[in-house]
């Protein structure tokens, strides 16, 4: 049996955490979520985000690294929760657009990820999933996390170009992207059973063109 390892990656509120427990339990494959290891830079930086904000973010990508070296090593196929790249190409590199990172610092910190990035093995799929910062919203507001009410809606929107620019340039591996604006996996099967078949075809390197 072939064993894959696939990662889920989007904005806040889109949807990951759901998609990887349905297609993890439809599968028997490993579901990862981000790590909850307390990052020891996190208070520090949100007093001071220019001085303690390389520190912090290479913290994350530290442990990023862990944990997708970790998940090569498996033998199941495991489904990621958001990937390294994320830490690196959406989060750090908005921390630098928005002048909470210097020029210096974002280019110490992404010849480092880019050296030890080219060390890992990618993944066979990375499913990008996007919405609307309306939608986003929405799916914030209905998960009810209290600490996520206060982003904004322009910080999602910068990230959402971010991840755009992002899923445009990324050639490490093949990019599914998921407009999820109309989806609606929990309450609707069929949704589901649409990206899986999506997604079956890709691993499986199976398409169908008819020309007319």
């Amino acid at each position: 049996m072939t064993k894959y390892f696939i990662t889920i990656a989007g904005n806040i509120g889109v949807g990951k955490s759901t998609l990887v427990k349905l297609l993890a339990a439809r599968n028997g494959w490993d579901p990862v979520f981000e790590s909850v290891t307390e990052n020891p830079y996190l208070a520090d930086f949100y007093e001071n985000m220019p001085r303690w904000s390389f520190h912090s973010q290479v913290f994350f990508l530290s442990r990023r690294l862990q944990q997708h070296h970790e998940l090569l090593q498996r033998k199941n196929s495991v489904i990621q929760d958001r990937s390294v790249y994320e830490d690196a190409e959406i989060f750090a590199k908005n921390l630098m657009r928005q002048g909470a990172m210097s020029e210096r610092d974002w280019g110490c910190y992404d010849d480092l990820y880019q050296t030890l990035g080219t060390m890992l093995q990618p993944p066979h799929l990375v499913i990008y999933l996007k919405a609307s910062v309306a939608t986003l919203r929405r799916r914030i507001q209905m998960r009810g996390r209290d600490f996520e009410q206060q982003i904004s809606d322009n910080y999602l929107e910068q990230l959402n170009i971010l991840y755009d620019e992002w899923a445009e340039s990324f050639t490490l591996s093949p990019v599914l992207t998921v407009d999820t604006n109309q989806l609606d996996y929990v309450q609707h099967d069929e949704h589901l059973n649409q990206i899986w078949q999506i997604i079956d075809k890709r691993l499986k390197g199976r398409d169908y063109l008819s020309l007319r």
